[in-house]
């Protein structure tokens, strides 16, 4: 009875299942631009806001500054004009009427951001690019004008340890004549902080950069006294020259500073020249406070060495892109009739994919109890029969689904793949809430007949067919963590076939999934191979609440990549109150009346105390510093990987291997346990000095999603080995260990 009760958890799996969708879907659509007309832009990482200020009005030859002012989230920054070893600094697109010349950004004093072995420069706290406008004598807004609009399109990358392009279009409304200077104490303070123009050297003391070797020796005299003896920071708005991160030997003789740089080790630039801010260094603490800096332009002594060759795309990247463009418009020539093979290949791959999802650990427990129920009434061949049909309808309308909701946020920008909805921690905790009910379910803690309204619970009764779909709704909620073989390459040519053939290729492999199901519904050849129905049903029944509560342990994991300890804590304590909830609405009489209140007003309670922590994101941990340079000598180590990693490594003729991953994939985790942990493997990695690089998909990364679209997937796992100067080789999703080692012998 319980296992044909226990789809009745009808309009909770349909809630579960559209949270799955819907949550996901949100959770991508992270705010990154404003509407039309909007001043202020907030993002979940900085509120940004449009601000401008002429006390005496837009009038010719009066001041008039208009400025982009950012307010970073704690521990987020954006970038200076010269970011450092990584990002992009903030660029501002102006539209302003006739009349009104913009000039460049008076950048403030920027603050040093170390992340890991890298320096980067930029901002933290508040920070306001005021950005002056000369209104000039053709200003002529007209007689009857009372305003003039300003318009900014901005584009902004902001970090933390993962980073996030944002962007917005802010509009203003100015008045012509009268006063705006609400913001003033904020352009001023801002103007500040805008470095100063060093005064000429003291006669006979020149200022220089003088190349040593592979080092900058500086010597700047004349500094102001406010600076004398202090440790001081420089900033060169010449990118790609210093090193950065390293730390660099200074002292002071009198009023003369001097310092040793190191060159960096990929410097692409050899400038004459080499403009610097110079400014008491302060601590990371006080990195949102505004300090006075000096402006300075060094002329280079000396002959700079060899540069080295500016970075671009690898040959074997260039190869793999040519690969992917040749793929593209063989999918192109598909979809105009010139050619079905492609199509074909990917419809036939999606269906052996979900056929092999079925042997997954995610699917088998709801197949399983499928199965089951098939096998009770196995002598109502019509019932099982149209069983059959919803169960495949409703696996393959969910994929189809699934599929279209990911289209979408592909064609609006966003960078998603197979598996997105897992991103997000709501959809995480609700699948393991729901998994946990079910578990309980079989194990006989309690049967939903008896927790539900007579209304609800007679539903399955009434409408078995709904019950059926229901089920297949649920079975590709769990698993969609799942990747099979043959899916990877299916998948990634979603990407670039339109989307009726897109959807395609999604509902063929929700086809492939149902497939077991639906042949032992419609064959009375495969029915007959089940065992008859007995004891051993109920035996069997309870054994596989033990699969349901591994994949809650296995959820509880995920969300603690994502949400930190705490996270994984308080979706514990909420699954504890949950299984309270439902023990005490399966009570009979005044029992069930007294504690289903008191579990229900703990539940309330538990959701207001702890759901917050289930949601909310963890700091990204980096890897431990120091580790990206590994010899050949040392033992392996992952490193993180980044865009630029695999192009400067193979650029400096080592091979790279990349594990493209994420803690809800289930496949990822075999593989790293076996073949990725097996030691002759590991030791063939060593003794070709292969570079081991770990992309992590946990969370949304539009890097990795934008790495895996080059090379013609978009879910993970993807293994990647690349050597300089051959095309990358992609293997299977299942990775094999002599596959591995028989591509890394060939190195």
């Amino acid at each position: 009875m319980t296992t044909r009760l226990l789809p009745r958890l009808f309009s909770a799996t349909v809630f579960v299942a559209a949270c799955a969708l819907s949550t996901g879907a949100s959770a991508q659509l992270s705010p990154k631009s404003s509407h039309t007309g909007s001043s202020t832009v907030t993002t979940p990482h900085v509120q940004a806001e449009l601000l401008a200020h002429a006390p005496q009005g837009v009038v010719p030859g009066q001041p008039l500054w208009v400025g982009l002012q950012i307010t970073h989230q704690p521990d987020w920054h954006t970038y200076w004009k010269n970011p450092g070893d990584s990002g992009l600094p903030t660029e501002l697109t102006w539209q302003m009427p006739a009349g009104l010349d913009v000039g460049d950004i008076a950048w403030p004093v920027p603050h040093k951001i170390a992340i890991g072995n890298l320096a980067n420069y930029g901002y933290e706290g508040t920070v306001l690019l005021p950005v002056p406008v000369t209104v000039s004598s053709t200003f002529a807004p007209g007689p009857l004008a009372k305003e003039i609009t300003i318009q900014l399109r901005a584009s902004w990358l902001v970090c933390r340890k993962e980073c996030i392009p944002e962007e917005g279009e802010f509009t203003l409304q100015l008045p012509v004549r009268s006063t705006t200077a609400l913001h003033g104490a904020l352009f001023e303070q801002a103007l500040k902080a805008q470095p100063e123009p060093l005064p000429p050297a003291p006669q006979g003391s020149a200022r220089e950069a003088r190349i040593d070797g592979d080092a900058l020796q500086v010597r700047v005299p004349g500094l102001p006294a406010a600076l004398r003896g202090k440790v001081l920071d420089l900033y060169p708005e010449t990118p790609e020259v210093i090193h950065n991160a390293a730390p660099w030997p200074q002292q002071w003789d009198g009023d003369v500073w001097t310092a040793r740089i190191p060159l960096a080790e990929q410097r692409s630039n050899s400038p004459a020249t080499l403009p610097v801010v110079l400014a008491e260094r302060m601590e990371r603490a006080d990195a949102s406070t505004a300090r006075p800096g000096y402006r300075t332009e060094l002329p280079i002594a000396g002959a700079w060495p060899a540069a080295a060759t500016k970075a671009g795309v690898s040959p074997a990247l260039e190869a793999a892109l040519q690969a992917n463009a040749a793929n593209a418009s063989q999918t192109g020539a598909a979809a105009n009739g010139a050619s079905s093979v492609t199509l074909a290949a990917a419809l036939l791959g999606a269906l052996l994919g979900g056929l092999l999802l079925n042997l997954m650990p995610c699917v088998f427990p709801v197949l399983a109890i499928k199965v089951v129920g098939f096998t009770r009434h196995a002598q109502d061949r019509r019932a099982h029969r149209v069983s059959g049909l919803a169960y495949t309808a409703g696996v393959v309308v969910s994929f189809l689904a699934l599929g279209a909701v990911m289209l979408g946020l592909r064609a609006a920008g966003e960078a998603v793949g197979w598996g997105f909805q897992l991103q997000s921690p709501a959809v995480v905790a609700a699948l393991a809430g729901l998994f946990t009910l079910i578990g309980l379910n079989l194990a006989g803690v309690f049967e939903f007949g008896q927790m539900l309204p007579s209304s609800v619970a007679s539903l399955q009764a009434r409408h078995p067919v709904a019950d059926s779909f229901l089920t297949g709704v649920l079975a590709v909620a769990v698993a969609s963590p799942c990747t099979a073989p043959f899916m990877g390459a299916s998948m990634g040519l979603t990407a670039t076939l339109p989307a009726v053939q897109a959807l395609a290729v999604f509902a063929a492999l929700g086809l492939g999934l149902a497939l077991p199901y639906l042949a032992a519904s419609l064959w009375p050849a495969v029915a007959r191979t089940l065992p008859r129905p007995g004891a051993w049903m109920d035996t069997f029944k309870r054994f596989m609440a033990f699969p349901m509560f591994a994949t809650v342990v296995w959820l509880v994991w995920v969300l603690g990549q994502q949400s930190g300890i705490d996270g994984a804590a308080a979706l514990l304590i909420l699954l504890v109150g949950l299984g309270l909830l439902a023990w005490s609405l399966a009570l009979q009489g005044r029992a069930r009346r007294w504690m289903g209140s008191v579990a229900t007003v703990s539940m309330a309670l538990l959701l207001w105390a702890f759901a917050p922590h289930v949601t909310r994101m963890a700091e990204v941990e980096a890897f431990p510093a120091g580790q990206a340079s590994g010899t050949a000598n040392a033992q392996p180590s992952w490193q993180p990987w980044t865009p630029d990693a695999v192009a400067q490594l193979t650029a400096s003729g080592r091979p790279v291997f990349v594990d493209f991953t994420a803690a809800w994939c289930v496949t990822c985790q075999y593989n790293k346990k076996t073949t990725l942990a097996n030691a002759d493997v590991l030791a063939d990695l060593q003794t070709k000095n292969v570079a081991l690089l770990r992309a992590d998909w946990t969370r949304r990364d539009p890097r990795i999603t934008a790495a895996l679209a080059e090379l013609g997937r978009n879910g993970v796992p993807v293994y990647v080995l690349h050597a300089p100067g051959r095309p990358p080789v992609v293997f299977s999703e299942v990775l094999g260990e002599r596959e591995l080692r028989d591509a890394v012998a060939k190195l």
